[in-house]
Parts: C-alpha cells; sequence; structure tokens
C-alpha cells in the first residue's frame, strides 16, 4: 500500500515546462510548473542581485534553490508560477549586453514581459510578482505605470530603503580612507555622475562599466514606489535576515498602510530557517535539502488566492 501511495504522489507532482521568451540579443530561457488542473493563479518569481539563477541559485555559493521549492509549494496549492534565468545568466547567457549599456529598467522590462507571458500560458487575465531581494526592487519598479498583466505583488526579503542607504551601512566596517572614498563615490552616483578615478580596491563595487547600472539602480526609492501603487501587497521578510531586516519591512508598510506585513519568525534570506549565528545562518545558502521556513510558502499562496480576480 505505501508504495502505491509514494507511485501515486509521483505521479501527481508537476511536470516543468521549458518556456523561451523572444527578447534582444537572444531569447530569455524559463520553467513553468504548473498543477495538474487548471492554476487558479498565476505567479512570476524573479531573482535577487547578482548571477542568480531560476532556482535561486548562484555561482557565487548559493545553492539553496529558494526559488524551485517556492515554485513546487505554490504548485500544490493551485498556483502556477513561471521562474526563469536573468539575462546574462544560465540559459539566458547569451542575451547578456554589454555592462556598460545595462540598465536596471532592463530587468523591468523583462519581469513585465514574464508576467504578460505567465498570464497568457495560465489563461488568466494577470500574473503576479513575487519579487526576492532585489527581485522586490523589481517588481516595484514594473508597476509604476499601470499594468493591467500584472495582480500585485509579493515582495520577500527586500529592502525598505533606496539602495545607497543599503551600500553604507554594509560598508560601515571598512577602514578609513576607503570608506571615505566609497561613500564619496556613492554620493556621485547618486546625483547621476559617473566617477573616472575609482581606487583599486574598490574596482569591483565601483567599477566604470558597471557605473551606469549602478546609478540607473540608485535612483530607485523602494518606500516611494510603494506608495503611489494601489494594488495588493504581500511584504514577507525573515526575522534573522543578515542582509535585509524588519527595518526595510517596516519602511515598505509605513509608506503603503493597506500593504500586509508578514514577519516569517527564524527565517533568513533565503527564507530558510536559520539562528542569528553569522555561520550557522550562511551555512543554509547551500543547502538545498532544507525545506522553505514554516509559513513562507502557506503565507504567499493564501495571500495570492484571497486576493486574484475571479476567486
Amino acid at each position: 500500500m505505501l508504495n502505491l501511495m509514494l507511485a501515486g504522489a509521483i505521479a501527481m507532482a508537476p511536470t516543468p515546462t521549458a518556456v523561451t521568451l523572444p527578447s534582444q540579443p537572444a531569447p530569455l530561457q524559463g520553467t513553468m510548473l504548473a498543477p495538474d488542473a487548471s492554476p487558479r493563479a498565476v505567479a512570476v518569481i524573479i531573482a535577487g542581485s547578482g548571477p542568480t539563477d531560476r532556482d535561486g541559485n548562484s555561482p557565487l555559493g548559493v545553492t539553496a534553490a529558494t526559488y524551485r521549492l517556492l515554485a513546487e509549494s505554490l504548485a500544490a496549492r493551485d498556483i502556477a508560477t513561471l521562474r526563469y534565468d536573468k539575462r546574462g545568466i544560465g540559459q539566458s547567457a547569451a542575451a547578456a549586453t554589454a555592462e556598460a549599456d545595462l540598465r536596471f529598467d532592463a530587468y523591468v522590462a523583462d519581469a513585465k514581459a514574464w508576467a504578460a507571458e505567465a498570464a497568457s500560458r495560465a489563461g488568466l487575465s494577470c500574473a503576479w510578482l513575487i519579487g526576492h531581494s532585489e527581485g522586490a526592487l523589481v517588481a516595484l519598479a514594473a508597476v509604476r505605470t499601470p499594468d493591467d498583466k500584472i495582480c500585485g505583488l509579493v515582495l520577500l526579503s527586500g529592502a525598505g530603503r533606496p539602495a545607497g542607504v543599503v551600500i553604507r551601512e554594509q560598508l560601515a566596517g571598512v577602514p578609513e580612507p576607503l570608506k571615505t572614498q566609497a561613500f564619496d563615490i556613492l554620493s556621485e552616483l547618486e546625483q547621476g555622475r559617473s566617477v573616472a578615478e575609482v581606487p583599486a580596491p574598490l574596482l569591483s563595487l565601483f567599477r566604470p562599466s558597471v557605473q551606469p547600472y549602478l546609478i540607473s539602480w540608485l535612483a530607485l526609492d523602494p518606500a516611494s514606489l510603494i506608495a503611489t501603487y494601489d494594488g495588493p501587497v504581500l511584504i514577507g521578510q525573515g526575522t534573522t535576515d543578515l542582509q535585509i531586516t524588519m527595518t526595510d519591512a517596516q519602511a515598505l508598510k509605513s509608506a503603503q498602510p493597506d500593504a500586509e506585513l508578514a514577519p516569517f519568525e527564524g527565517a533568513n534570506h533565503v527564507l530558510k530557517v536559520a539562528p542569528a549565528d553569522r555561520s550557522a545562518n550562511l551555512a543554509t545558502y547551500s543547502a538545498p535539502s532544507l525545506p522553505l521556513a514554516p509559513g513562507v510558502a502557506e503565507t504567499v499562496a493564501d495571500f495570492i488566492l484571497t486576493r486574484s480576480p475571479g476567486l
């Protein structure tokens, strides 16, 4: 009997479908995961910063598979998802542009295109945007102008303050005079001005080729963006996140009182249960077998299903 039950469970597991989205200079690649029956809703999962792929993994040592685990959990609750490799990453590597030509709005345009694609494939009027980390800012920027293909937003581990504020906090421990030099460069970029001379130790962060992207990113204020959006928003934030804190979540909530705030007790940046201890917390970043923290998928699913059109 047990073997039959296991076989049935395996048979009912949704099958991932490869999805190609036309783009220049090359198509973008993603994965759609849908329940066997017609989905009650569909969502696009937007990855965080850096070389993060559709599953939530990165060659920089992150193998938590957060986005795959979330997609699987949502499919079990009749919500289809479409997650994708950002341009220049994974199977979307050929879609990369020269670093000097990249702007934050390129990621925004991609997210909006994926939302329209997801809604069409699911046979629904609109798709939700689930943005994680920097992906939350992409989601917020995607609704600066009304878009009837976007049902609403789920912001997970997203900054509530401008990137410049967060970067200064992260650089607080850098020794002088390097810290002052970094802050001066940051101030210039925030004013929309590039910096030709960058000290060698700061090139990885402020190299000239990445400055146009940084300028486009630093200009965005997540609190201002959420304040002007009148659609449904869920703000999900782990209490043991080492990168983004409840201060950010509260800033978003304060800017948009109609948003729903969901603290995930004991969850870290990759939405796994983790202690505050830094080394133990970071160890979960390379633990794909570790499930999502209790309540994460359930909260996201309940929010989407109670606010989707026609449900």
